[in-house]
C-alpha cells in the first residue's frame, strides 16, 4: 500500500523554499508534544525541523493519511520523499 502524508506548518519554519521533488525528509515521532500526543515532526538535514505531518481534516490533503493514522506504522523514525509541492502543503510518500 502506498502511504502518503501531508507536511503542514511550513510558515512557522522555512516555508516552501527548502522542498524539491524527490528530496528526502525524516519523520520523527514527538510523543512529548504538549498539543498532540501523536505529533510527527518533519526534519531536513542541515535545517532541522521544517514542519509536521498533518493531523487534522483541515490540513490533510487528498488521499494522504493523518499523523494519527500512521503513528503506529513505524518505529521512532521514518523517511519520506517529496512528491508534490502545493500551496497548502507538501505531499510525500513514506518510503521506510
Amino acid at each position: 500500500m502506498k502511504l502518503m502524508i501531508t507536511i503542514t506548518g511550513l510558515d512557522y519554519y522555512y516555508g516552501h523554499s527548502p522542498f524539491k521533488k524527490g528530496r528526502k525528509v525524516k519523520l520523527v515521532k514527538e510523543p512529548e508534544n504538549e498539543y498532540d500526543k501523536e505529533a510527527i515532526r518533519v526534519e531536513m538535514k542541515g535545517l532541522g525541523k521544517v514542519g509536521y505531518v498533518a493531523n487534522s481534516t483541515r490540513t490533510v490533503l487528498g488521499e494522504c493519511q493523518s499523523a494519527g493514522r500512521i503513528y503506529d506504522r513505524f518505529g521512532k523514525k521514518a523517511t519520506a520523499e517529496v512528491k508534490y509541492i502545493l500551496p497548502q502543503g507538501i505531499v510525500c510518500k513514506v518510503i521506510k
